[in-house]
């Protein structure tokens, strides 16, 4: 293939239909080779001005005495998926809000856990050829024995339903795909990559995993 002689670059946004969260738009753009051509795009309506990311996934670790280290996820029924989905807490973010502050926000409205931030990843894409809806990681250590993590109560609105799921960090993908094995239930791909990737520095550090043939 030929080395690209034009930068790509958007040349026009054309909205075709608009709902309360999400909108469709018609999208004109020139490609490495010079030539205009389409793209259907969904994007959400609710990205607030300062910010790039439209909302955050959380990694929360809880960490108790005598206990395992545990990964907080939770489980809901997805009407998209048409179908109950394993993921990490998740939310959209607030105007003037920062990713951490809406991270903590999201955990406690959840999960009930309390927890502190312990690192923010870079604005990142969920689904390029289909969206623009972006995401900040935000990794929380949750002390499991503070007295406000003892019973945590969570704060969901009136049309949430959201089951916590405690899984050993340890054994994060085993437990993953025993969920899985019950039925009904899609594992969000963030999560299952996670998983994958603590698996491998837990059992094979020194290893680089090969297909099999």
């Amino acid at each position: 293939m030929s080395c690209p002689q034009t930068e790509p670059n958007v040349v026009k946004e054309e909205v075709m239909a608009t709902g309360k969260w999400v909108k469709l738009e018609r999208t004109t753009y020139v490609d490495p080779a010079g030539k205009t051509r389409m793209w259907e795009t969904a994007k959400r309506t609710t990205r607030p001005t300062n910010t790039d990311a439209d909302g955050v996934g959380i990694i929360a670790i809880l960490k108790r005495t005598l206990h395992k280290d545990c990964v907080v996820m939770v489980k809901q029924f997805r009407p998209p998926m048409g179908c109950y989905t394993l993921e990490f807490p998740a939310g959209l973010i607030d105007d003037d809000e920062s990713a951490a502050t809406a991270a903590l926000r999201e955990l406690k409205e959840e999960t009930g856990y309390k927890g502190e931030v312990v690192g923010v990843t870079p604005v990142t894409c969920l689904d390029p050829g289909l969206s623009n809806c972006t995401t900040q990681i935000v990794m929380v250590n949750i002390n499991g024995d503070d007295v406000e993590n003892l019973n945590p109560a969570q704060q969901l609105g009136m049309a949430e339903f959201v089951e916590v799921i405690l899984l050993p960090l340890d054994e994060f993908q085993k437990k993953i795909d025993e969920v899985v094995q019950k039925g009904n239930i899609v594992v969000d791909s963030k999560v299952y990559i996670y998983a994958m990737g603590m698996s491998q520095a837990f059992f094979k550090p020194n290893e680089l995993p090969v297909l099999k043939q």
